[in-house]
């Protein structure tokens, strides 16, 4: 074992002795780092879980990609799109496209014995993803579109409002040709996204329902949704999308828009962005106070040890021997803490993600837990700055022993 590191494992080993004053300042500065790497895995742990929870639920309800006629003009009546197999099979062939479908919608109203309510009515064919509101019933069945039905799939807020269970029967209101039209529909089961905004506005139905009620062919839809596998290759993938409909357009003569989930909800994403900023504040305070903590620790251990530095000097040990000492010792002391800051840290991920013990007001958060996502890479990532930083901030204390000189040092007390 090198002479410094030997010495610096004695003075670790005796900085619990009683009736020194190191021994608070040291817990304190392991205390500082402990907490500060906790509250650092916790933040990052949440920010990410909140951003990738809230994004799933988007592309659940919607779609990664939308594509619609440019005469739609962003609303929910929309103009018709010609949609052929021919275009759809080339979409799905695009790399990085899970699932495209066509997109049905058609405002309407509900009315029943105690109340009514304006929804937008969105169609469900055989090509439609039903995975995401499956994982999302709170009652009944999802209804089978195969044939044609009048079931209809509701939310449980709307459930709630209009007081209507799976079994219940309702008629709707809609304007077609410039003329009412009136249709009865069985509520078949019922969901709850928590994504309040959609909940409060959408209920599925067959899709031949709207075809009808639009005077709609058979190829055509309201629009394309497009899903994609993952967003690691977003842009590349909703390029190729791009590209595809553009060559589409030429060909065909027709004018359409695409929007991607971030043009579809710009206020959301802003406020996800939002939390990014908040976890960057936490960060730079947590590296403050783990820094001034670690640099107070060993001051204090220097000037209690200034005896024992000068008595060094005195034997011939250098300026560069005794500061690796020192930064020896603090070595210890990251490592104490960093051992502390991940049991903590991430055993209170683990217990929030596996026991939801802080719940939230999904009708403002979306979400009705905190949501903790763990990354690998993120942790490996916040451990490896953490020791940067405080070795770096343990050079600037260990300067001060350059101008320690030898016999002023041992008459010091």
């Amino acid at each position: 074992m090198r002479f410094e590191y030997f010495i610096a494992s004695r003075l670790f080993l005796k900085q619990k002795s009683k009736g020194r004053k190191t021994g608070p300042a040291v817990k304190i500065a392991v205390t500082g780092i402990a907490l500060g790497l906790a509250v650092m895995l916790v933040a990052i742990g949440v920010v990410q879980g909140f951003k990738h929870e809230i994004r799933d639920k988007v592309i659940g309800v919607g779609a990664h990609i939308q594509i619609a006629s440019y005469y739609s003009n962003y609303s929910y009546e929309m103009s018709p799109l010609n949609v052929p197999d021919t275009l759809l099979g080339q979409l799905r062939a695009i790399p990085g496209v899970r699932h495209v479908q066509p997109q049905y919608t058609k405002p309407g109203m509900i009315k029943t014995k105690d109340d009514f309510q304006v929804v937008v009515f969105k169609g469900v064919d055989s090509c439609f993803d039903a995975s995401f509101l499956k994982s999302s019933l709170v009652a009944g069945t999802f209804p089978d579109y195969s044939q044609p039905s009048n079931d209809v799939l509701i939310s449980e807020y709307l459930s709630d409002l209009l007081h209507l269970k799976p079994g219940d029967a309702f008629l709707a209101y809609f304007i077609r040709d410039e003329a009412q039209s009136a249709r009865r529909f069985k509520v078949s089961g019922v969901y709850n996204t928590h994504f309040t905004s959609y909940d409060k506005a959408f209920l599925l139905t067959d899709a031949r329902h709207i075809r009808q009620l639009n005077d709609w062919e058979s190829n055509q839809a309201g629009g394309i949704e497009v899903f994609f596998e993952s967003m690691k290759a977003f842009d590349a993938t909703q390029e190729s999308v791009y590209q595809t409909m553009s060559r589409y357009a030429s060909d065909t003569d027709e004018v359409y828009y695409m929007r991607n989930l971030y043009e579809l909800n710009p206020d959301l994403f802003g406020w996800l962005d939002l939390l990014d900023m908040n976890v960057l504040l936490i960060l730079l305070l947590m590296i403050f106070v783990s820094g001034f903590n670690i640099i107070s620790g060993l001051l204090i251990l220097i000037l209690e040890r200034t005896n024992f530095i000068g008595v060094l000097k005195a034997l011939g040990a250098g300026n560069r021997q005794v500061r690796r000492i020192f930064v020896s010792y603090s070595t210890y002391l990251v490592a104490i803490g960093l051992l502390w800051g991940n049991v903590i840290g991430l055993g209170i991920c683990f217990l929030q993600k596996y026991a939801h013990v802080l719940k939230l007001d999904p009708s403002v958060y979306y979400v009705d837990a905190v949501p903790i996502e763990l990354n690998v890479w993120w942790i490996v990532l916040v451990n490896v700055g953490t020791i940067l930083v405080s070795m770096a901030v343990v050079l600037v204390p260990s300067h001060l022993i350059t101008h320690i000189h030898p016999a002023k040092a041992i008459r010091f007390e």
